[in-house]
């Protein structure tokens, strides 16, 4: 194995840069990335970016200038549906500086971005693959992490040529939500950090954050999770399928809680159906990709939440565990200080079969190439040959795999409670997609018919995949008559309305309340989440 100071140098230009465009489409811009790329046995130049706004199969090519004359280096690639390219090819000569552009072609019209400039330098011998692998980990293990929005302050790019240098050899990256506002933004810095990570020479895998629907019922238990590994699926398609340089895709479920009042939770899913939703979303996406995903927890909720199953333990875990420091070799997150956790990976001797470790969720941003004051770090469990084993099977996704546009939905108002102005009119709303199975994103909305309604009070609750409760508030007395509209801000499905009229009977008038005096601030508490946490 190579050690950190034998670690290849990485230059990179990641500059974003406008399109040079004519007026006519001035609309559309790509970055332009160029980065040297730790490979065996020929080092590899690697060229990305992601078109704005999101096209699919534009043209990208390459133009190397020689002297002062642009020449086509034949290098092509199309862009995948969420707009990002990428083009890898190896670099044969051993030392140099050469300057690229790329060209897009869009429809008929062809855009230029600026040029950039990579320097080739020498690197260290390498004998094989597995040293670009290196155990640079505490406890001699090898090294990761894990990124979302919050290590993208104010829009502030990850430098993984940084985190490559600082030993990271693979990171797990949000690339899905449940929830439609927190998916978008996932997407978004997905869209940054896959190319760039891999084009550093880090590994990449991804991961889906879960919110359990708020039902009993086993059957619309699976169906929302397959529509949520049905997201995830979407979301892995847009990107191309996996790659060599991908890890599989990861189920984040940390939490049972499906209703809240405030910061309270007022109801919490049966042990048995969040065991139920986790086997569905798991086997899915495993039947789908060929890669056994990733499911991430954290002992507690494993051994409270869940109930034990033969099946989930067929998958690998990527377990949460704090304030036990991995540069101990035989460190174990899987031990209590007196007994056992209990749970689907438990074994005899109070360990577990962890694949990945999440040991902290306080490593140094700085250090890390992250503008976030933290990050969360990892280790992997087992060598090389076994690392590399994740990445083994391509998946390319084929027509049908791809997100939909505007597919047409059918909307069933299945319950409607209305009674009086003082008491909660109720709505039950479900949308369903050609197929039968619910929608994956959007919401519903009650509005008020004319030219000019007024704004109802109203608030929409997700109690699964497809299916809303709409609670109205503050509607007068009398007949009450609107539309239930379903809007899907992605685009996936197709919006749809519905007419629909109540009768209200007046309700007893609250009686207003003395306004009460403001009381003292109380300064807040401040709690140390990082006490006792490895900061490494």
């Amino acid at each position: 194995m190579i050690k950190p100071r034998l670690l290849i140098p990485l230059l990179a230009f990641v500059l974003v840069s406008s399109l040079l465009s004519p007026a006519s489409a001035a609309k559309s811009s790509s970055s332009f990335f160029l980065v040297q790329t730790p490979a065996f046995p020929e080092q590899k130049v690697t060229f990305h970016g992601v078109i704005k706004p999101k096209v699919k199969n534009a043209v990208v090519r390459i133009d190397v200038k020689l002297g002062s004359t642009w020449k086509d280096t034949r290098l092509r690639t199309k862009s995948t549906p969420s707009g990002a390219w990428k083009i890898q090819t190896r670099a044969t000569g051993l030392e140099g500086r050469t300057t690229y552009r790329a060209r897009v072609t869009i429809g008929n019209k062809t855009l230029t971005t600026g040029s950039r400039t990579v320097v080739i330098e020498p690197a260290p011998a390498i004998s094989t693959p597995d040293e670009l692998i290196a155990v640079t980990g505490p406890g001699g293990r090898i090294h990761g992490t894990d990124v979302s929005r919050w290590q993208h302050p104010y829009d502030k790019p990850i430098d993984f040529e940084k985190m490559y240098a600082a030993g990271i050899r693979f990171v797990m990256i949000k690339a899905s939500d449940t929830r439609d506002e927190a998916d978008a933004l996932a997407l978004k810095y997905l869209l940054m950090d896959r190319n760039a990570a891999q084009a550093a020479g880090i590994y990449t895998g991804y991961y889906h954050y879960t919110i359990l629907p708020n039902t009993t019922n086993r059957d619309e238990v699976i169906r929302d999770a397959q529509a949520q590994a049905q997201k995830a699926i979407w979301r892995l398609s847009s990107m191309g399928g996996y790659t060599e340089k991908d890890l599989p895709y990861a189920l984040d479920l940390e939490n049972n809680c499906v209703a809240a009042s405030g910061s309270t939770c007022t109801k919490y899913a049966p042990r048995s159906l969040v065991t139920l939703w986790a086997e569905t979303w798991l086997d899915m996406m495993y039947e789908k990709t060929g890669r056994k995903p990733f499911f991430y927890s954290y002992p507690t909720f494993m051994e409270q939440a869940m109930v034990r199953s033969e099946k989930l333990r067929q998958y690998p875990l990527w377990k949460a565990r704090y304030g036990i420091d991995p540069a101990d070799l035989t460190a174990e997150p899987g031990r209590k200080d007196f007994g056992c956790f209990v749970h689907s990976w438990s074994t005899s001797d109070c360990t577990s079969l962890w694949q990945i470790w999440q040991y902290s969720s306080c490593g140094i941003g700085e250090r890390y190439g992250v503008a976030s004051t933290r990050i969360d770090l990892n280790v992997f469990r087992g060598d090389t040959a076994s690392f590399l084993q994740l990445t083994r099977g391509v998946w390319t996704p084929q027509t049908g795999d791809y997100l939909p546009i505007k597919e047409p939905t059918t909307m069933f108002i299945t319950d409607i409670r209305a009674t009086s102005t003082d008491k909660p009119t109720r709505i039950k709303v479900e949308v369903k997609r050609p197929s039968g199975n619910p929608v994956v994103t959007g919401t519903v909305a009650f509005r008020l018919n004319g030219e000019n309604p007024k704004k109802v009070d109203q608030t929409p609750v997700r109690d699964a995949s497809g299916v809303w409760t709409l609670t109205l508030r503050n509607l007068p007395a009398g007949l009450t008559e609107g539309f239930i509209a379903f809007v899907d801000q992605t685009g996936t499905h197709a919006e749809i309305r519905q007419n629909i009229s109540f009768n209200l009977i007046q309700g007893v008038v609250p009686t207003p309340s003395p306004t009460p005096k403001p009381s003292a601030t109380k300064r807040p508490v401040v709690v140390d989440t990082c006490k006792g946490q490895i900061k490494n």
